[in-house]
């Protein structure tokens, strides 16, 4: 529809300076998430979604972001994704599109011992950008575990101390490689001293409590042993994996990380 009210986004700038990111941040809209096993997984988004102003330009369109995400319904996995990003830069006629996706991911779990299922939420964060037609995408999971420390179990003749620790996973796939958010939940969750549950029977938490026992790690242990599957892994060139143990015998965090940029 056109109108004749002026449009001052389109006047020009003497000012003569490229903003780097413009758009808007923190946007809720209803996504639908394909799973590994193409299962439908609905939850709730908040966007972030930056385009690169030229230098002439005096202000974006900032109600085509908007648009953008209102014109289809929101469905989106690891391989698709970067179609959003694109949408971005032909709605608002750019040649460099930024948009970052914070969700929560619900994965169906079974008890160890009973099988009893229950649902975990993971928080997960995708990074997509296309500058000058070139196609990126970050992929960051936060997942908790419980870790058991070997020190404790070497000087105690009666137990171990444990923590709930968040492993915080973010890695850069290769263009055209595939990488889902479980394969990532599942590295986090083998290396740790045991995985978490949200539903566990008397059977069960004798079965988490033994492996945790059995398992016993070191922060430094969580990262170096996640570090080693990351290197191992050809759909990705960049990660970062970080663990904080949240101590239960101290009033502060024991904390480790690794990046690597493997190309």
């Amino acid at each position: 529809m056109k109108s004749n009210l002026p449009d001052a986004q389109n006047k020009k700038d003497i000012r003569n300076i490229i903003i780097d990111k413009v758009g808007i941040k923190d946007i809720r809209h209803p996504v639908v998430y394909i799973d590994k096993n193409m299962n439908k997984i609905p939850t709730v988004g908040n966007f972030t979604m930056t385009t690169t102003l030229p230098k002439h330009l005096k202000g974006t369109h900032m109600s085509r972001f908007v648009e953008v995400l209102n014109e289809d319904s929101f469905e989106f996995n690891v391989d698709t994704f970067h179609k959003i990003v694109d949408k971005t830069c032909e709605k608002l006629d750019s040649k460099n599109a930024h948009v970052a996706l914070d969700f929560i991911f619900f994965r169906t779990k079974k008890a160890p011992a009973t099988g009893v299922e229950s649902i975990m939420d993971y928080k997960v964060n995708f990074y997509g950008e296309n500058i000058q037609s070139k196609s990126n995408l970050i992929i960051k999971v936060e997942v908790p575990v419980t870790s058991l420390c070997p020190c404790s179990k070497s000087v105690s003749d009666r137990g171990a101390h444990n923590q709930r620790s968040n492993i915080t996973i973010k890695v850069r796939l290769i263009n055209g490689k595939s990488l889902y958010i479980e394969d990532l939940i599942d590295i986090a969750e083998k290396n740790a001293s045991c995985d978490l549950y949200s539903i566990l029977k008397r059977e069960d938490e004798k079965v988490v409590t033994e492996r945790a026992y059995d398992n016993p790690a070191f922060v430094e242990d969580l990262v170096r042993d996640i570090a080693i599957d990351l290197n191992k892994n050809d759909n990705i060139d960049y990660y970062r994996v970080e663990s904080e143990n949240f101590e239960s015998i101290h009033n502060h965090s024991a904390y480790a990380l690794i990046e690597n940029n493997k190309c």
